[in-house]
């Protein structure tokens, strides 16, 4: 019975299309599990979506989750990589007939499928008990504890508040949303004394409530780290993009003392990706947030330290020591650094965009703001793959989506993959030699001024959604005097800063820089931030590991 107790609202979900199917499933699963656990059941991925995200919202654990392959719409594989994003601590049983057996062994690897079940499932005692209850025990074995509700209430077209609810779910923290002029918003305003002038409020689960907090408040209430438990370490990684992530999982499972450093939230702009198909490893592709997931967990398994909302303002080299500073004043040293700060998009200069940013202007996905988009125009900025991702994201909910590139056409900077896909969408337009001269709006964006580059001819439009991806500007001012940079701010490595076969200036050791070692030695840069980089995750994730390798061998010879 203490089982029961401790397990009373924790769910085994199943979905099947076929009613006598589902019944089935659910019928078997209660006669063994019921007294334990609360079985669900759904006919379609859809609603088994809505009923995760709505046991999600209400603190509920799901222990197990069993879907059947061959669903109309959204087949079970897709389902449960969605599910995956709700609750990734479930464990997945995909049920399957013989002739689909192919596609079940190829899930293991494309949704860490658990196991899968051949129907008939008959008898369960033999064929479906035994593996519930080992996957039931693995997952009581991990920490579940439930984790609470933060709430947000602001505006719609409150910029600040749009900041918040961004990096809640770029961060993986759970929150619920409230307009300030609904009813719930109005009760928890007035709770919190607050007349809606100054939003967003935040109130945390232990009831505590924020009133317009920066980053580092916000993840310090909301149970994000934010302070390093030691004064030195063998690595510090700054920055949690891919190359950072990398960088964390091997240099900590190599027995490195690490520590990763983010200013904002793990994923860089990967993160920020609706869905990434090129990939290596995941042939249906995978989304940002999920590969971020699965990284964040995998660098903190190892024993990695994650710090989020740490804002470093520089390095110092003080003997052997690396010394790096944060804008609160304080400061960690270590043995080495791996700089994987990557880049930030570069901000639009027309007239009216500085106002509205945050009110219809969005730099990168903003994918808290997605689903208000459904049904509305939407204007994206951009060619490259972050604006096609985004593109064939927002088209799945949106009335039109219209991409505005400068150049003629797309194939100059995006992968062919996604030019064949926004070319086969009904409902993306994209619109070449095309910038926008100026925003117009009171409060949120209303209008855009376009102009043709070529012909210069000016054409006014309606547009509250706009979400620009325009180059790359590299988050490297802070070391201007110690880490040699080229004209646009990125950092040169290795081979670079030597064309001539002389060492950078200021160089002393013996040796030549390593193939990503910096002008500092035992200073490394990998992913976007080095100079002549690639800008695609898999490259980035390998000179992570790469840097970490020779970390290595500089402090062997150190």
């Amino acid at each position: 019975m203490a089982q029961a107790a401790s397990a009373a609202r924790t769910v085994i979900l199943t979905v099947d299309d076929d009613p006598g199917v589902s019944r089935a499933v659910a019928r078997d699963l209660r006669r063994r599990y019921g007294e334990s656990y609360r079985i669900v059941r759904a006919e379609s991925g859809d609603t088994a979506l809505e009923a995760l995200r709505e046991l999600k919202l209400r603190g509920d654990l799901v222990a197990v989750i069993v879907a059947d392959y061959r669903m109309p719409r959204m087949n079970g594989i897709e389902f449960l990589e969605q599910a995956l994003d709700v609750y990734p601590g479930a464990r997945r049983v995909l049920l399957t007939a013989y002739a689909d057996t192919n596609a079940a062994i190829d899930a293991i690897n494309v949704i860490d499928l658990d196991h899968y079940l051949l129907k008939p499932w008959d008898p369960p005692e033999e064929k479906l008990y035994p593996v519930l209850d080992d996957l039931l025990e693995a997952w009581r074995a991990a920490d579940h504890r439930s984790v609470g509700i933060t709430k947000v209430v602001g505006h719609r077209w409150s910029a600040r508040s749009s900041d918040v609810r961004e990096f809640l779910a770029r961060n993986q923290v759970p929150y619920r949303w409230y307009s300030s002029d609904e009813p719930e918003g109005r009760r928890l305003l007035a709770a919190a004394e607050q007349d809606g002038r100054r939003l967003p409020l935040v109130v945390t689960p232990d009831g505590t409530a924020l009133i317009e907090p920066d980053d580092p408040e916000l993840a310090a209430q909301v149970g994000l780290a934010t302070t390093p438990t030691a004064e030195f370490y063998d690595l510090v990684v700054i920055g949690g993009g891919p190359a950072g992530l990398g960088a964390a999982v091997y240099g900590a499972s190599e027995g490195l003392r690490t520590v990763l450093v983010e200013r904002s939230a793990t994923g860089g702009q990967a993160g920020q990706s609706s869905r990434i198909e090129n990939y290596l490893g995941f042939p249906d592709g995978v989304s940002g947030a999920q590969l971020t997931d699965r990284a964040r967990r995998q660098a903190a398994k190892f024993g990695a330290e994650i710090l989020t909302a740490r804002e470093v303002s520089g390095l110092e080299i003080n003997g052997a020591a690396r010394t790096v500073r944060f804008s609160d004043g304080s400061a960690i040293a270590a043995h080495s650094v791996i700089l994987a700060t990557g880049v930030s998009y570069r901000q639009l200069e027309s007239p009216g965009l500085v106002e509205l940013t945050g009110c219809g202007v969005y730099y990168g996905s903003a994918l808290t703001e997605a689903a208000a988009c459904s049904g509305q125009d939407v204007y994206i900025v951009g060619g490259a793959n972050s604006a096609g991702q985004a593109a064939m994201h927002l088209a799945r909910g949106a009335k039109s989506v219209t991409l505005l590139i400068r150049g003629e056409s797309l194939s100059a900077s995006m992968s062919h993959y996604l030019v064949q896909q926004i070319t086969e969408a009904p409902n993306i337009t994209v619109r070449a030699c095309t910038v926008v001269e100026a925003a117009h709006g009171a409060n949120h964006l209303e209008q855009l001024t376009l102009r043709d580059v070529t012909s210069g001819y000016t054409e006014l439009v309606d547009a509250q959604w706009m979400f620009v991806f325009i180059g790359a500007a590299p988050l490297t001012d802070w070391l201007e005097g110690t880490v040699l940079r080229d004209e646009r701010g990125f950092i040169p490595a290795g081979p670079d800063m030597t064309p001539d076969g002389q060492p950078p200036k200021g160089w002393e050791l013996d040796r030549p820089p390593y193939h990503l070692e910096t002008n500092v030695p035992g200073v490394f840069v990998a992913g976007d931030a080095r100079a002549e980089s690639a800008k695609r995750v898999a490259s980035a994730v390998g000179e992570g590991a790469m840097a970490v390798m020779l970390v290595h061998r500089y402090l062997e010879q150190s």
